[in-house]
């Protein structure tokens, strides 16, 4: 699906608008920490979206960054456990690392968020509360109606459900997950579940895979293969010096019978020369 550009933008004046400097992500109204699995799962999506057609410096990926979707109300934001942005600059304004992401600003709207169910969230997450008390919309709606978020992924830890949400028309319908994975088409990747060990934890995690549904591996992965490869490169040269070892010996055991065997053909024909002369016949 194409990136859209904002339809609740009103034609305001960028330089009357306040900046990602001015909306940091940082809030001190907001002290408490995500959890041990808000840290690591975010980050091995990170780690594994490398879409194989868009250079990297043409996506942006974010974790638990202030979303300001909002011009009448440039206060307003969501902060989404993770997502990523496509055909868009990596650095803000080719320059600096983002403080957050304001929408006005960027103009490009996310391809993909993805929330990690809580608790005390769920129901604004699936849905299912729409406006809080004070009239603001809950996630839902501006991820649906106001930035046409085209793939929306729920996922409890607690329960290891993913729900795939994708947008058709101007509502999410929800979308079965075919062969354990959702297709990403732009970004010609999957979004699946894995079962495996991710900073020393064995438990189910989402992780990205190519089209054939190879999980796409992490750093940490990809050094473990260099080693892997480079031990086996190891063992096979071992076992070629062996072989070479092997063949040399076999051939100077082959020289030394064939020198014995030529040492035996001479003393044969010594003592046949005897015999001859022996019954004075000249054996040349």
């Amino acid at each position: 699906m194409p990136t859209e550009k904002l339809a609740h933008a009103p034609p305001v004046p960028r330089e009357s608008l306040p900046t990602m400097y001015d909306l940091p992500s940082e809030d001190p109204r907001e002290p408490g920490l995500p959890d041990e699995f808000h840290y690591f799962q975010p980050q091995l999506l990170r780690e594994t979206f490398r879409p194989p057609a868009v250079p990297t410096d043409r996506y942006f990926v974010a974790t638990d960054l202030n979303l300001y979707y909002d011009v009448e109300h440039t206060n307003r934001y969501k902060r989404p456990d993770w997502f990523a942005v496509l055909d868009h600059t990596r650095l803000y304004e080719q320059r600096d690392l983002r403080l957050s992401y304001v929408i006005w600003q960027e103009q490009v709207a996310p391809y993909l968020v993805v929330e990690l169910l809580s608790p005390g969230t769920e129901k604004e997450d699936l849905g299912q509360v729409q406006h809080g008390a004070d009239g603001i919309p809950g996630k839902w709606e501006v991820y649906e109606r106001w930035l046409r978020v085209p793939y929306y992924v729920v996922f409890s830890r607690y329960t290891d459900e993913l729900q795939c949400f994708v947008l058709d028309g101007d509502r999410y319908q929800r979308r079965s997950v075919e062969d354990g994975y959702l297709w990403l088409d732009k970004a010609q990747l999957g979004l699946g579940l894995w079962t495996g060990a991710y900073q020393g934890i064995q438990r189910r995690w989402l992780r990205f895979c190519d089209v054939q549904g190879n999980w796409i591996a992490t750093p940490t992965e990809q050094e473990q293969q260099r080693a892997e490869q480079e031990q086996q490169r190891a063992e096979q040269e071992r076992q070629r010096a062996e072989q070479e070892q092997q063949r040399a010996e076999q051939e100077r055991q082959r020289a030394e019978q064939e020198q014995q065997r030529a040492e035996q053909e001479r003393q044969r024909a010594e003592r046949l020369a005897a015999q001859l002369k022996a019954l004075g016949i000249d054996p040349e």
